[in-house]
C-alpha cells in the first residue's frame, strides 16, 4: 500500500502558510492534578495572525483557489468566527479579496470582528439568527461578484471539506514523529469538533497511519455531526487514492452548554484550570468545552492516558464579551 507520506506528496497541492511543526509538550501540572499524563499539541501556535488550527486547512483550500485562478474568497460563520478571520488573513496574503457573511445582525467590533475591520474584510449580515442563513448569503455574495466579473472561491462554514481535511491528515504524520521522538505511547487524541474538518482529517490520518491512539471529538456545535465527520474523512482518504474502510468517528456530545458559540460553566472551569496549571489560554467556546469533557473523563477514571489534547487556538474570542462563532 502506498505510504501516507508518499500519497500526500503526490496529492493535491498545498501552500506553506503555517509555521510547522507546532510544539508537542507535556502538561505536567495538569497531568498531576488529573492523575493522567496529558500532552498539548499546540496548534494555537501556527504562526499566522494569532494562530489556530484552520491555517492547516487553508493551506490546501487557498492552493486550490489559486489553481482555479480565483481573485477573491467568500465564506461565512458567526460574528466571532476564528475560521473567517484566518480565512480572510491568509486570503489577503495570497492576493485574494476576502468576503465574509455573518448570521444575525451587526454587533460591536470586538475580538475577531475588530480584526476584520482592520483588514478591510467586506462583511455582510444576514439579519437571521439561524446559522444556516449564512449559506444563502454566501451564495448571493458569490453571484453578485460573478456579475461584476470577479472569480470567487466559495468555502463552506469552517472550511469543512474533504480537501481542507487533508491539512490534518498531514498533521498526523507530524504528530507521529513527535510522539516517537518523545517516547510517548498516546492512547487518545482529544479535540473540539465544530464544523468537523479538523476531526475528519485526524480520523482519516489515524486510520491510514494505523496509529495506536483513538481520535475523540467533543462536539461544540451539533449532536449529529459524527456522520458528517466520517463522510469528510472518507473523502479525504479518497483524494489521496487511499480509499479504505475507515472507522466511524467518535464524536461525543453533552458538552455544548447553553448553545453553540456561548461559553459553558464547565468549559469556563476547565479553561481556568488549564490557565492556572499550564499558563495556556483555551478559547471559551471550542477548546474549553472539549477540555471540560476530558477533565470529567479523567476524574471518572474512564480516561487513563497518555492523552494528546489539541489546543486549537481562537485567542481573539477571549476579548469578545459575548462570543458567537
Amino acid at each position: 500500500m502506498t505510504s501516507l507520506a508518499a500519497a500526500l506528496a503526490a496529492g493535491p497541492r498545498r501552500l506553506e502558510l503555517a509555521t510547522l511543526p507546532t510544539p508537542l509538550h507535556l502538561a505536567p501540572r495538569l497531568s498531576e492534578h488529573l492523575g493522567v499524563p496529558i500532552w498539548f499539541k499546540r496548534d494555537d501556535l501556527t504562526g499566522v495572525g494569532l494562530g489556530g488550527n484552520k491555517v492547516r486547512t487553508l493551506e490546501y483550500l487557498l492552493a486550490d483557489a489559486l489553481d482555479r485562478d480565483c481573485d477573491c474568497l467568500v465564506t461565512g460563520a458567526g460574528p466571532q468566527s476564528n475560521w473567517t478571520m484566518l480565512a480572510a488573513l491568509t486570503a489577503i496574503r495570497c492576493d485574494l479579496d476576502p468576503y465574509v457573511a455573518c448570521y444575525g445582525d451587526p454587533t460591536p467590533a470586538w475580538g475577531n470582528l475588530l480584526l476584520h475591520r482592520g483588514l478591510g474584510t467586506t462583511v455582510t449580515w444576514t439579519g437571521d439568527p439561524e446559522r444556516s442563513s449564512v449559506d444563502a448569503a454566501m451564495a448571493a455574495v458569490a453571484e453578485r461578484l460573478r456579475g461584476e466579473g470577479r472569480r470567487p472561491y466559495v468555502v463552506p462554514r469552517g472550511g469543512a471539506t474533504s480537501l481542507g481535511a487533508l491539512g490534518y491528515v498531514r498533521a498526523t504524520l507530524e504528530l507521529a514523529d513527535q510522539l516517537d521522538a518523545a517516547g510517548v505511547g498516546a492512547r487518545s487524541l482529544w479535540l473540539a469538533t465544530g464544523s468537523g474538518g479538523t476531526t475528519a482529517g485526524l480520523v482519516a490520518g489515524a486510520a491510514l497511519l494505523a496509529t495506536a491512539y483513538d481520535v475523540v471529538g467533543v462536539t461544540v456545535s451539533r449532536p449529529d455531526v459524527g456522520a458528517h465527520v466520517s463522510e469528510l474523512a472518507r473523502g479525504a482518504a479518497a483524494l489521496l487514492g487511499l480509499e479504505s474502510a475507515l472507522p466511524a468517528a467518535d464524536v461525543r456530545g453533552g458538552w455544548i452548554g447553553p448553545a453553540y458559540g456561548e461559553p459553558s460553566p464547565e468549559g469556563a472551569a476547565a479553561a481556568d484550570l488549564v490557565a492556572r496549571t499550564e499558563s495556556v489560554f483555551l478559547d471559551p467556546v471550542f477548546a474549553a468545552k472539549a477540555m471540560a469533557a476530558l477533565v470529567e473523563a479523567c476524574r471518572s477514571g474512564r480516561e487513563r492516558g497518555p492523552v494528546v489534547f489539541l489546543v486549537s487556538g481562537g485567542a481573539p474570542t477571549l476579548f469578545a464579551p459575548e462570543v458567537v462563532t
